[in-house]
């Protein structure tokens, strides 16, 4: 009875711990395998659209000759990938900062509400993801075409005659108002969480000690909140280099982004090895991000112990 009870405990930890490597392996490491398969593989015209080179375990050798990296060769020398990755990652940078800008405040005064209002304002925060990404979107372009609602808004006010028109779709403002409206959810509950669990006895001892308010936020709150900073720059960071929607739809075809450039390469030219090494690229440039987040959170950590 002694030995079963003392090895039941291990087994369910080793299950708690099987369950999300499996989950990790079947979704994520298997699809990279296949997508890292097709950017080995040369185009051509059939269904699917390219001639796998790895046949099978039997012919290893065959597939190891015949490794195919012109694709990759082919991003290097083409510099409308390098302006897309670029662009991309510019694009994740302006809007990760205006996020921060944005949902900095509302998180924090979020944070030193009354405990009772904190709930509503929570759901207030999370309640554009009851309706579609996509109508959302669809929603912006009926607000930011030149005769649209802002236009409209503008001329009520007398701010624009009656025949000027707001021309901020199809352009980069109107990409970063989408994704700054999008994305502010998941930069706000980060920030939120962290800045909730702040002593607030710190406040008081550095009003006591006659330290300015402005000081004391940078001094105690922003340190304090560095790893609710971090950790929603990263949410948002990443999947905006790789977002689609937003730029098709609100930037126009000018707006060049890796996410389109893949779309276009998948679905448009229907050259499926090119648009895998397109993704594997992208896939590796996010990496660095998520590693500088593991070894900040480490550093934390540390600190702490």
């Amino acid at each position: 009875m002694s030995q079963a009870s003392a090895t039941s405990p291990g087994k369910a930890r080793w299950l708690v711990v099987a369950v999300p490597y499996v989950w990790l392996i079947l979704f994520f490491l298997m699809p990279f395998v296949i997508i890292v398969k097709i950017s080995l593989s040369d185009t051509a015209i059939s269904m699917p659209p390219y001639t796998p080179v790895f046949q099978g375990f039997s012919t290893l050798r065959d597939f190891i000759s015949q490794l195919d990296f012109d694709n990759y060769l082919f991003l290097t020398e083409d510099p409308l990938y390098a302006e897309a990755y670029l662009s991309s990652l510019r694009v994740a940078v302006v809007s990760t900062l205006l996020l921060l800008l944005v949902g900095y405040p509302m998180a924090l005064c979020m944070a030193r509400a009354n405990h009772g209002i904190r709930p509503t304002l929570v759901m207030l925060v999370i309640l554009p993801f009851w309706t579609s990404f996509l109508i959302r979107v669809y929603a912006w372009i009926g607000i930011l075409k030149p005769e649209g609602l802002l236009t409209l808004l503008l001329q009520s006010l007398h701010l624009y005659g009656p025949d000027e028109q707001v021309q901020i779709f199809r352009t980069q403002t109107a990409v970063y108002i989408g994704i700054v409206y999008s994305y502010l959810p998941f930069m706000v509950l980060p920030l939120y969480s962290a800045l909730e669990k702040l002593d607030g006895t710190l406040l008081e001892a550095a009003n006591d000690l006659g330290c300015p308010p402005w000081k004391a936020f940078w001094k105690i709150t922003f340190p304090l909140s560095l790893p609710g900073v971090i950790a929603g720059s990263m949410i948002c960071f990443i999947p905006i280099t790789g977002e689609f929607v937003i730029p098709d739809l609100l930037g126009g075809a000018q707006t060049l982004m890796i996410g389109k450039t893949l779309w276009t390469e998948f679905f448009g030219n229907r050259d499926w090895p090119l648009a895998s090494a397109v993704a594997v690229i992208l896939l590796i440039v996010l990496v660095i991000p998520i590693v500088i987040f593991q070894n900040q959170q480490r550093k934390a950590e540390g600190g702490k112990a």
